[in-house]
C-alpha cells in the first residue's frame, strides 16, 4: 500500500539530487520548556554515514547563542550524545542550557572514515549549516562558539583558528571544505579547548600509552593517513599552533589541561598558550593539578564545567 505524503510536503519543491543536508523538522517541547531537535543530517556524503547533529534550547524565545560541542575518542571514535566519562551528560547539557546557551552536539567522520581533514570540513560544515538555519533552530547566528575535549579539543581549535583570507589563505580555503550547507561563514566568537592536541609533530615523538589486548591503530598516524613520525607537513597542517600566528586574530579561547595528562601531554596546552599570545590573542591556561587525561583523578569536575560555561557565556552575550 502506497503512503500518501504528509499534508506539507509539496513535490514542486524538490530537487534532483536532493541537498546533502535535510531541513530541521519542528522540535519536541519538554515539560520544562527546554526544547531539543535530534539526529538532524547536516551533512552527506556518498558512501559515509551522514553527518549528524543535536539541538538542545532552553526555555524561552530566543534566538540563543550557541556552543557547538565536539567530542573525543582520539579521532576513532566517540558519540556526539555522550561526554568523558567523568562528566555526567547532566551536568554538562544543564550547564549550557541553565547559562541561556543552546547546545549543539555534532558527530563527524572518524579517521579511518577518512583522514583529515575530513573531521574539521564536517565540524565547519556544521557551524555553516546552524548559521544557515538558525531561525527554525531558534539560535542567534552572530553568536557562535565552540567546546571540544581531547581529539574534539583539537577540532574546536583548529574551528577557532582556521579561516580564510587568514594567514596561509591557500591552506585554510582548503581547510573550510564544501560539505553540506557548501558555503559561508565559519568563524566562530570563543573557544573552549580540554586537554586537546596542538601540535602534532611534536607529539609524534612523545611515546603514546597504548590499550593492551587488542589491536589499536596509532591515532595521530590513522588521523593523517601516513606515518606522523616520517610526514612533518601533514602533521603541521593539521596543527592547531600552525595558525596561530600574528594576523590570525584569534578568538578568545580557555585551554584546560590536567597536569599528570599521559596521553596529551599538559606542555601541548602551554605551546598553544604561547602561540596565541604571541598571535595577539586572548588566552586563558587553566591547569587541573594532578588530574589525568579526561580530568581522572580531579575531584572538581562541576566547577570546570561551571567555569568553561562561564567563559562561553560571557563572550557569547548570553542574557543579552
Amino acid at each position: 500500500m502506497t503512503q500518501s505524503p504528509p499534508a506539507e510536503f509539496d513535490i514542486a519543491d524538490m530537487t534532483w539530487p536532493p541537498p546533502p543536508f535535510q531541513q530541521p523538522v519542528p522540535p519536541v517541547t519538554a515539560a520544562d520548556g527546554t526544547r531539543r531537535f535530534d539526529g538532524i543530517t547536516y551533512a552527506t556524503t556518498p558512501g559515509y554515514r551522514p553527518r549528524l547533529l543535536d539541538v538542545q534550547l532552553p526555555a524561552g524565545e530566543g534566538p540563543f547563542p550557541a556552543v557547538v560541542w565536539i567530542h573525543g575518542g582520539g579521532w576513532l571514535d566517540g558519540d556526539r550524545r555522550y561526554p568523558p566519562p567523568t562528566v555526567p551528560a547532566a551536568l554538562l547539557h544543564g550547564a549550557v542550557l541553565g547559562a541561556g546557551l543552546a547546545l549543539v552536539s555534532i558527530d563527524y567522520r572518524h579517521s579511518l572514515e577518512a583522514p583529515f581533514p575530513a573531521q574539521l570540513h564536517d565540524v565547519k560544515a556544521a557551524i555553516r549549516y546552524v548559521r544557515r538555519f538558525a531561525a527554525p533552530l531558534g539560535i542567534d547566528p552572530d553568536r557562535i562558539g565552540v567546546w571540544g575535549e581531547s581529539a574534539g579539543g583539537h577540532l574546536a581549535a583548529l574551528a577557532g583558528l582556521v579561516r580564510p583570507g587568514s594567514t596561509d589563505a591557500g591552506t585554510l580555503a582548503a581547510l573550510e571544505g564544501s560539505h553540506g550547507v557548501g558555503s559561508g561563514d565559519t568563524g566562530v566568537l570563543a573557544v573552549v579547548d580540554w586537554y586537546g592536541v596542538h601540535d602534532l609533530v611534536a607529539l609524534a615523538a612523545h611515546p603514546l600509552p597504548m590499550p593492551t589486548g587488542a589491536e589499536f591503530p596509532n591515532p595521530y598516524d590513522a588521523l593523517l593517513g601516513v606515518p606522523a613520525a616520517e610526514q612533518a607537513e601533514p602533521a603541521r597542517a593539521a596543527s592547531p599552533v600552525t595558525y596561530a600566528v600574528p594576523g590570525s586574530n584569534p578568538p578568545p579561547f580557555l585551554l584546560v589541561h590536567g597536569t599528570a595528562d599521559g596521553l596529551v601531554p599538559y606542555s601541548q596546552s602551554e605551546a598553544l598558550a604561547e602561540a596565541l599570545t604571541g598571535a595577539g590573542g586572548e588566552v586563558a591556561l587553566r591547569p587541573v593539578e594532578g588530574a589525568d587525561h579526561i580530568f581522572l583523578g580531579s575531584p572538581d569536575i562541576p566547577a570546570i564545567v561551571a567555569q568553561s560555561v562561564a567563559f562561553l557565556a560571557r563572550h557569547l552575550g548570553a542574557g543579552a
